[in-house]
């Protein structure tokens, strides 16, 4: 028997935002810059306050920051901007039991529709699953993606690649979620190769859809101790979910790896010592007890090592 979590409400489409009346009395989570790019002005939001001070790779601190400051008694709690923002608000709805309403303005952590919210504590990457932190309503709107860097543009859209192939492979996976993610990768694949960044949006959703009904694995496992060290998210990915696929033996490994060459990631390197970083990666089981294939200490040292001596292609 399987189980299907998702949002109450999804709505998809181009200028979708403005289709939509939001509520009065919200507290507006997001990051800075949204002002300036005339975000805020586009959802014509009414009688709102705002956090603008979300953090890339946020803290649970962020978190408990805004539930001292912002102790009003909201209608809803609304996320807007990247992973992070979305992260953060969903906890923040969470804990203040207040409607959650999440529009992604970047097209790749899937988490406006996942019950997923990765947070540091104590200064280390963790993920919170849970069915409350599910949005009620999830608003993805491709308007976003006019005029967004393409340095954002393509760590999101490997983000959801790596999202979508890891949780096929996954344990975890199903008849359910082996449909979504495969259709994700193929619709994220082409929006890629042939520039039709619009679609981004509609693969992202997806790819959310089923990796957050399966798990993603390996990938992601090594992720973390480069995001820890400051690399972002979907750069780090783009190498880590790599590696791992080809240790995984994953039907995806050729097309993933294309997809890396033809958006052009520089390398990265992992300071830290890769023995430590392997015991701390053995932690997290959320994402090593689905793997497709047992993952040993050594194993790992030896995947970070090809990462650090760029010799994965």
């Amino acid at each position: 028997m399987y189980t299907i979590r998702q949002p109450k409400k999804i709505l998809f489409g181009l200028n979708s935002c403005q289709s939509f009346d939001f509520p009065d009395n919200s507290l507006l989570i997001t990051s800075s810059g949204t002002k300036s790019r005339g975000w805020i002005d586009y959802l014509k939001l009414k009688n709102y306050e705002i956090f603008d001070f979300v953090e890339p790779n946020p803290s649970m601190d962020t978190v408990e920051r805004i539930l001292s400051e912002h102790n009003y008694d909201y209608d809803s709690v609304i996320g807007l901007g990247g992973g992070s923002s979305l992260d953060v608000a969903k906890y923040v709805g969470y804990k203040l039991k207040k409607k959650k309403i999440l529009i992604p303005t970047t097209f790749g952590s899937g988490s406006e529709v996942t019950r997923i919210s990765v947070l540091k504590v104590n200064g280390a990457k963790r993920s919170f699953h849970n069915d409350e932190l599910l949005s009620d309503i999830s608003i993805i709107d491709p308007f976003f993606i006019k005029n967004a860097p393409f340095t954002i543009i393509k760590n999101s859209a490997i983000d959801a690649c790596a999202q979508c192939t890891e949780a096929y492979d996954s344990k975890l996976a199903n008849p359910y979620t082996k449909f979504l993610c495969k259709k994700a990768f193929d619709i994220l694949e082409k929006a890629l190769l042939e520039n039709k960044l619009e679609d981004l949006a509609y693969g992202a959703m997806i790819s959310g859809l089923g990796f957050g009904n399966s798990s993603t694995t390996l990938g992601h496992a090594l992720s973390y101790v480069f995001s820890n060290e400051g690399i972002s998210h979907g750069h780090a990915l783009a190498f880590t979910t790599m590696v791992s696929h080809n240790f995984n033996n994953s039907e995806f490994y050729d097309r993933f790896k294309n997809l890396v060459q033809k958006l052009d990631f520089s390398p990265i390197i992992l300071k830290q010592n890769l023995d430590d970083a392997a015991q701390l990666i053995q932690l997290d089981r959320k994402h090593l007890d689905y793997n497709p294939k047992n993952v040993s200490n050594e194993d790992i040292v030896k995947l970070l090592k090809k990462i650090n001596e760029n010799k994965i292609f």
